[in-house]
């Protein structure tokens, strides 16, 4: 069973007070008022896949970016584009929609950015080669993983945990 379907199962199953609770900090048509006592009694924050530039603009409009910080207990996990949009950018190869800015900058919450699902079967694109294009145009470290690895950081300190394949990318 891959790492991430563990690990969501794991959060799943983990009996806690708001557990199975789930809330869209991003959707306008839901105060702050309401969402944010949410997010700061919550033991995971999981932010789930879509598109990244997308969900950052979001996550920044709704507030829930300039939370972030404030969160230091709570852990963080997230699934392909909630991975990416932890990072500092996710580079011109995942841009679909363009933000305001422009630009391909993400929230930076870690200091590496992320190429996921390599070598997935149903993203024939997202191959080694691909990776190794998208690296060289990113000015920080990177990972390339694929759906069998995840990364672990605490305290500034990263972990790669994989029955897979990934491979660490260096400016």
């Amino acid at each position: 069973m891959p790492v991430v379907q563990r690990l969501g199962r794991r959060l799943i199953g983990h009996s806690t007070r708001h557990a199975g609770r789930r809330t869209s900090a991003g959707k306008p048509s839901i105060g702050a008022e309401r969402w944010v006592p949410w997010v700061r009694e919550a033991d995971v924050l999981l932010v789930n896949g879509g598109d990244p530039l997308f969900l950052c603009h979001w996550m920044r409009r709704s507030g829930l970016a300039d939370l972030l910080p404030s969160l230091n207990e709570t852990v963080r996990a997230g699934l392909s584009a909630g991975s990416m949009v932890l990072t500092p950018c996710i580079g011109e190869h995942f841009v679909r929609w363009k933000p305001p800015s422009g630009d391909d900058s993400t929230l930076g919450v870690v200091d590496f950015s992320i190429f996921p699902h390599l070598d997935h079967e149903r993203l024939p694109e997202n191959t080694m080669a691909k990776a190794e294009r998208w690296a060289a145009g990113i000015p920080n470290q990177a990972y390339a993983i694929d759906d069998e690895t995840a990364i672990k950081v605490i305290d500034g300190q990263v972990e790669v945990v994989s029955e897979g394949h990934w491979k660490l990318f260096t400016p």
